[in-house]
């Protein structure tokens, strides 16, 4: 099977796309909006106890406190000996309220929940994850082989440092001891270092933060069984070569640079369409079924259809095949879209036993190639299959979608972030293929306001990308989901659809609301275009004379007459 890594940088965000045999399969976003904080090590303080809940909150310095269950609350370390029998432990054996104590985060605020907190502090290497306080040596599942887990147990018990444990991890299959005593070396002076801070620091604080979304991608997920990485960034392709200078130059030719000026690296390999079909509810499958993907705070419950395949010989070889394709696209759907939690999946019903032994042995097969700790139960009475997912952070359309303005809440349509890189990459694509010097276009007026940016330092690093000059124009009865693209020319016919009002020009405005950042002034508009009323905070709903003192490009200063 082949596997290749893309890599999508823009300023906006990274994106990385994990493709099998051609196929995407797992698609990560990272933001400067959303950091990821699983694996950060904070310095926090307890603030609950509560017993009923055999768990404490903890204020790590985020917007939620964070929960740490009991299990997850029992020390490891030696000064901690003289507790009560931590095997019976409760909540307040363990932690009281302002205590300070060192925690991980192990699972993502997701919703309206806090991040998951342990004790049980990990720090993944590229081979190994050092456990600092316990005396253990595991070796990844992954690695089948019995004599390669030996000598790998062995390898790691001979450079696993005092007062520690270490997992061997799958990438580590093959690896020999200088690779694998490198990987100690660092970890062991990353935890000193974690650990002289703890002393130092008051909480809430952070002792340590995860390596960012791809640095992380290429310690945890580029071996041997990656083909290809590929990245249309410069700046990041040389840090990830880097990285591997110290971890494995043995991969350094194994990683490309897409050049910017070229077409879009998405584009290249067909990722764009792809991600938007995960989007969807239906997905259809290449016979002409197709399966249906129902999310809810509860589980996700996935049916499958037969559609518009009908099959060549007999009901029971369509509904056969028809569950055979969709068992296979069910697995690679979920690491897609990456769902956690329970899965139930409604197969079509299939009468010969050996038929439905097949399909379920085809979808623990693909549901193995995927990183996430899945589990497929089995069928229950009702014929259904049921599975679970390890549940570590935002699924994807989480990411890429925010609850529906227009429906209250009853769907989803793209978040504004989303769009804004989405109208940014259209524009980018139109002036590319025109000699046109401008261009105006209308989008909602919270798109435009991503679009223009602080200051308008978005839209001036979109003109530099794009050598032309760019207008936008936001209009309220734009759908958030449409771009329309209103004139192409030079810039003074651009302009003079752009602009509605010119200085000097006077007008009867309604005032629509106070200004956002100076109450005192007063926003009306003319056609979408944002006229600033100097001393108009206070008229709001009243229709005023004004002069236009000045116009500019996103919006016009006036003063009441």
């Amino acid at each position: 099977m082949s596997k290749e890594i893309v890599v999508n940088v823009d300023h906006e965000e990274t994106r990385v796309a994990t493709l099998e045999d051609g196929s995407l399969v797992e698609i990560a976003i990272e933001r400067p909006t959303g950091q990821r904080v699983a694996g950060n090590i904070y310095k926090g303080r307890v603030e609950n106890v509560l017993p009923g809940m055999q768990a404490a909150f903890v204020n790590i310095g985020l917007e939620r406190n964070a929960f740490l269950y009991v299990d997850d609350a029992l020390p490891v370390r030696d000064e901690d000996a003289d507790l009560p029998d931590l095997r019976h432990a409760t909540i307040r054996d363990v932690v009281r309220e302002g205590q300070e104590i060192v925690v991980q985060v192990a699972k993502e605020p997701i919703g309206t929940k806090g991040a998951r907190v342990t004790r049980h502090l990990t720090l993944p290497g590229r081979y190994l994850v050092l456990m600092p306080g316990v005396d253990y040596v595991g070796v990844s599942r992954r690695i089948e082989g019995e004599g390669e887990r030996e000598r790998l147990r062995t390898l790691a018990e001979s450079v696993k440092p005092e007062g520690a444990g270490l997992i061997v991890r799958t990438v580590a299959e093959g690896a020999d001891e200088q690779e694998l005593t490198r990987d100690v070396v660092f970890l062991a002076r990353l935890w000193e270092r974690i650990q002289a801070k703890a002393r130092l620091a008051g909480a809430p604080a952070v002792m340590h933060k995860d390596l960012g979304l791809l640095l992380r991608v290429v310690r945890d997920a580029f071996s041997e069984d990656v083909d290809k990485l590929t990245i249309d960034s410069r700046q990041e392709y040389e840090k990830v070569l880097e990285l591997l200078d110290l971890t494995a130059p043995e991969l350094k030719s194994r990683v490309y640079h897409h050049a910017a000026h070229e077409r879009p690296l998405f584009d290249v390999y067909g990722i764009e369409p792809e991600i938007e079909k995960a989007l969807k509810r239906r997905v259809w499958l290449k016979s002409g079924g197709y399966i249906v993907i129902d999310r809810t705070e509860a589980l996700t419950s996935i049916d499958v259809n037969t559609g518009k395949f009908v099959g060549t010989t007999n009901l029971a070889d369509t509904v056969f095949k028809t569950n055979l394709e969709a068992a296979r696209e069910i697995a690679r759907q979920i690491r897609l879209r990456d769902i956690g939690g329970i899965i139930v999946v409604d197969f079509i019903d299939m009468e010969i036993l050996e038929h439905r032994q097949q399909v379920l042995k085809a979808l623990e097969e693909a549901a193995r190639a995927d990183r996430t700790k899945t589990n497929v139960l089995g069928l229950t009475q009702l014929g259904l299959v049921e599975m679970t997912r390890k549940k570590v952070r935002q699924s994807l359309d989480d990411v890429l979608q925010r609850a529906c303005p227009y429906c209250d809440g009853r769907g989803k349509v793209l978040s504004e972030e989303t769009m804004s890189r989405k109208v940014r990459g259209d524009v980018k694509r139109v002036l590319k293929h025109t000699s046109s010097e401008a261009v105006l276009i209308e989008v909602h007026p919270s798109v435009a306001a991503l679009l223009i940016g602080a200051g308008g330092a978005n839209l001036r690093e979109l003109e530099k990308e794009t050598g032309k000059l760019v207008y936008i124009k936001g209009d309220s009865d734009c759908h958030l989901e449409t771009m329309n693209l209103r004139a192409l020319g030079t810039r003074e016919e651009v302009e003079a659809k752009a602009l509605p009002v010119h200085t000097g020009q006077q007008l009867e405005l309604k005032v629509e609301e106070p200004h956002a950042t100076n109450p005192v002034d007063g926003i009306a508009r003319v056609d979408g275009y944002v006229v600033d009323i100097e001393g108009a905070g206070d008229r709001v709903g009243e229709r005023v004379r004004v002069e236009v003192a000045r116009a500019f490009r996103t919006y016009a200063k006036a003063r009441l007459l």
